[in-house]
């Protein structure tokens, strides 16, 4: 057997070790990569506005999309204000993303059930997906787009929690059903039968709230990973054993990005493709962090929720990610490591209709 990659390890409080995996090599991402080279050319230039250019040329002669849902049934989208043009301008979002996503999961090489994952892929996916029985719902959740005020949610509905305002700190793991906890023939059931939902979020975005969420605020990702990111990236500090790791920057936590495998990141910062496997699950709404009230309003009222339980709004301390906060982190790292970057997570740029970031040196100056 040939000789296992060396391993950077550091100390959990409980004694056992946290893994880094060694600076991972070009050869080993292509290897690794589960988009083949056609599909990732369809996904970059999808992503980056091309799809014209793709039909005038006869390049997606080849992309064979599926049919439509097997009961024939239109999923008409009405948020609960009744706004007309809302209601008109949701529509089209969600059929341009389900066309997009039926044509690139209907190629051969992709997922086409829960039971065709790995084990690790599947084991991720049924520990992202929350059930709720008495609605008849599952929710996959994505760390970093309002996950923790939809387990409020989902709290609330089974009763946990009086209302979605109480002040309590959030347990991520009480009073919620996995549908990891179930049985094959349990999951096979709830995955033909209930209604089922995620929400995305342009992806640099959603780094970047990871980024400053984890290694400004949070002391425990400051110890887990901010320390060995420093270690591993910083000049001269290979060898420092006492580093509080509270001020990683970006370009940092960028590196250390390109050096792991998206099957293994921590699910802040794991593809939301990896998360919730699209592919594999056919979702019934895939709705957007950037229009998070009214697409979480039409999801309660899609799943009966009772009038009185409404999505949290948001609370006064949250720092949102604006264009500009984003421009100026963008603009901070490297191009090359952007250029790496990217196709890391370019099922989530192409599956769920968000453009290529610019990072040009002329947009930059801006």
């Amino acid at each position: 057997m040939p000789p296992r990659k060396k391993e950077y390890g550091i100390k959990r409080e409980s004694g056992s070790p946290v893994h880094f995996r060694s600076p991972v090599s070009a050869t080993t991402v292509r290897r690794h990569s589960a988009v083949v080279p056609s599909v990732l050319t369809f996904a970059v230039i999808v992503a980056s506005g091309g799809l014209l250019l793709m039909i005038e040329k006869g390049m997606l002669n080849s992309v064979q999309t599926p049919p439509p849902r097997a009961n024939g049934n239109k999923v008409e989208y009405r948020p609960r204000n009744g706004d007309a043009a809302v209601d008109v301008e949701s529509q089209i979002i969600q059929e341009i993303r389900n066309r997009t996503i039926r044509s690139m999961c209907g190629q051969k090489n992709m997922p086409h059930s829960v039971w065709s994952l790995n084990p690790p892929q599947r084991k991720t996916l049924l520990q992202h997906i929350l059930v709720n029985d008495e609605h008849r719902f599952l929710y996959c959740y994505v760390p970093k787009v309002a996950c923790s005020n939809w387990k409020r949610v989902l709290k609330v509905l089974s009763g946990a929690l009086a209302n979605v305002e109480v002040k309590v700190k959030m347990d991520h793991r009480a009073d919620l059903l996995f549908l990891s906890d179930f049985p094959p023939e349990e999951i096979r059931h709830r995955l033909r039968h209930y209604y089922k939902f995620m929400f995305v979020r342009e992806p640099m975005a959603r780094l970047l709230s990871a980024y400053r969420n984890k290694f400004g605020e949070i002391e425990a990702y400051q110890r887990k990973y901010g320390a060995e990111i420093i270690r591993r990236y910083r000049k001269g500090y290979a060898k420092e054993k006492k580093i509080a790791g509270n001020d990683v920057t970006f370009t940092e936590f960028v590196r250390y990005l390109l050096d792991e495998d998206p099957e293994r990141m921590n699910e802040h910062w794991m593809p939301i493709y990896n998360l919730c496997q699209p592919c594999a699950i056919e979702y019934d709404f895939i709705g957007s962090y950037e229009r998070l009230e009214t697409d979480a309003s039409y999801v309660l009222e899609r799943v009966g929720a009772p009038r009185h339980v409404r999505f949290p709004e948001r609370q006064t301390w949250y720092k949102p990610v604006t264009k500009e906060t984003l421009h100026y982190y963008l603009c901070t790292v490297p191009q090359k490591f952007l250029k790496e970057l990217l196709p890391k997570y370019i099922l989530d740029f192409s599956l769920f209709g968000y453009p290529l970031p610019n990072t040009t040196t002329e947009y930059c100056r801006h």
